[in-house]
């Protein structure tokens, strides 16, 4: 059994952990309106495991924020997830709050 997905919302930064993919998305997609009211920032350095469904959340997460008027940058991106937000293009829409000085 997948263990759960887990998030914190600290200020404007939402915080991930646990493992994000289609088995554990479900309880975060039905709360993503009011969960992303304030977001700024997507902390995804606690996540274990990412999939295609967990990015294509990440994905309309950011969406929701941008309806908002904000533009939310993602921290904590390791190799695995850069390496599946590279395998689908995302990297304009999928941006690194770590690259910015």
């Amino acid at each position: 059994m997948a263990e759960p997905l887990r998030w914190q919302l600290e200020a404007s930064t939402l915080h991930l952990s646990g493992k994000l993919d289609r088995d554990t998305l479900l309880a975060l997609w039905q709360q993503r309106e009011s969960v992303m009211a304030k977001v700024d920032t997507i902390d995804v350095s606690a996540l274990e495991r990412v999939d295609s469904a967990g990015l294509a959340l990440l994905v309309h997460l950011r969406e929701i924020a941008r309806e908002q008027g904000r533009a939310p940058r993602f921290s904590g991106i390791n190799d695995k997830l850069r390496s599946l937000i590279t395998l689908y293009n995302l990297q304009q829409i999928i941006v690194s709050a770590d690259k910015i000085a």
